[in-house]
């Protein structure tokens, strides 16, 4: 039995959603038990109306929750006995393999380093949001957010870990990745990325494909996109901004006037298609990865089938041993660096 941790209290929608997206997500897998973190009582009132498997669901009052609009450090310290933290507290306690919160992201990462710690060898953890591609399939970007100043040795990580994400969670072999920059040469971008592009080029155990631009977050392609969290952020958002833009404009035109809303019934299955395509509901959250337990962080507005999908996520990356993953490339990554070091140290030797 997989053993999911829910913070119930996270997110625009809570609990309601949150509770709705368990009951949806404990029918859909027969082999999955949730722990639900929050107001007892206001679970107990929305699982009331609700038919599921009373023997996978636990709750675990908490009487505090964390808004979207407080400090993270000082909420994570001082609300000891929130969704979140409580949460948190349950996976170090061995209460649960993974789990998942919408809400705030400061709150999760701030959570995630100081009660969960980093994995052996890992430089920093990161946030990996999925963005889905018109090819129908997804891209995976890290980081989006997390670290807003990185070293190469940063990047590289992110690289490593989304590779690990992207074959435990999606079954993906040899994932592709690029690095997102200005150009695709390999003396554009900054420093940091032509540091990063040199030192991803001598890393064996990523698929990397060199630099790639913008674009590549919805053009496919490659599997991965890594990036420093400034720009990932920025770019993360730009890609959402944009997909709202286009919703509205065809929205707005549709609606002009009666020709144009009839016009709109003979591509209605068309335009559905594409919404359901792009639709970040449907590819789940942000995987906080470095850390030695699997956290989603799903969207804030999640609904209900927003907050499932984050939940067989967080499921499959158990099941596909993710952590383990991740710690083995990084292990192996060490391995060979010490190697060349000495081979390096034996080189200078000889030649004194």
């Amino acid at each position: 039995m997989t053993r999911i941790i829910v913070d119930a209290m996270g997110g625009d929608f809570a609990p309601e959603q949150q509770v709705l997206g368990s009951v949806e997500a404990l029918k859909k897998d027969k082999d999955l038990y949730l722990i639900l973190c929050g107001d007892e009582t206001k679970i107990k009132e929305i699982l009331a109306k609700c038919q599921y498997d009373e023997s996978r669901l636990e709750i675990i009052h908490t009487t505090e929750s964390i808004g979207m609009e407080e400090i993270p450090t000082k909420a994570v310290k001082t609300k000891k006995d929130s969704s979140t933290v409580v949460a948190f507290r349950l996976l170090t306690e061995g209460k649960a393999d993974g789990l998942v919160s919408s809400g705030s992201t400061g709150a999760v990462l701030t959570a995630g380093v100081l009660i969960l710690g980093r994995l052996k060898g890992v430089s920093r953890p990161a946030l990996c949001p999925i963005i889905p591609n018109h090819e129908g399939n997804a891209t995976f970007l890290c980081d989006c957010g997390a670290n807003l100043e990185c070293k190469s040795v940063n990047l590289r990580d992110f690289a490593i870990m989304a590779t690990a994400f992207a074959e435990a969670c999606y079954g993906m072999k040899n994932p592709t990745v690029g690095l997102l920059n200005n150009g695709t040469e390999d003396h554009k971008g900054t420093l940091l990325q032509q540091e990063t592009n040199l030192l991803l080029r001598e890393t064996s155990c990523v698929n990397y494909a060199g630099n790639v631009e913008g674009r590549a977050l919805m053009s496919g392609e490659v599997d991965i996109v890594v990036s420093d969290g400034f720009t990932g952020n920025i770019a993360m958002k730009a890609v959402e901004g944009c997909g709202k833009a286009v919703g509205a404009t065809l929205k707005r035109q549709f609606g002009k006037n009666l020709f144009n809303k009839l016009r709109y019934l003979l591509v209605k299955d068309i335009i559905g298609g594409i919404k359901d395509t792009l639709d970040h509901e449907k590819v789940g959250g942000a995987m906080l990865l470095g850390v030695p337990y699997v956290v989603v962080k799903g969207h804030g507005n999640s609904k209900a089938g927003g907050f499932s999908v984050c939940i067989r996520q967080a499921a499959d990356a158990v099941r596909g041993d993710m952590i383990g993953k991740i710690q083995a490339m990084i292990t192996k990554l060490v391995e060979e660096e010490k190697k060349a070091e000495e081979l390096k140290k034996q080189a200078e030797e000889g030649n004194q």
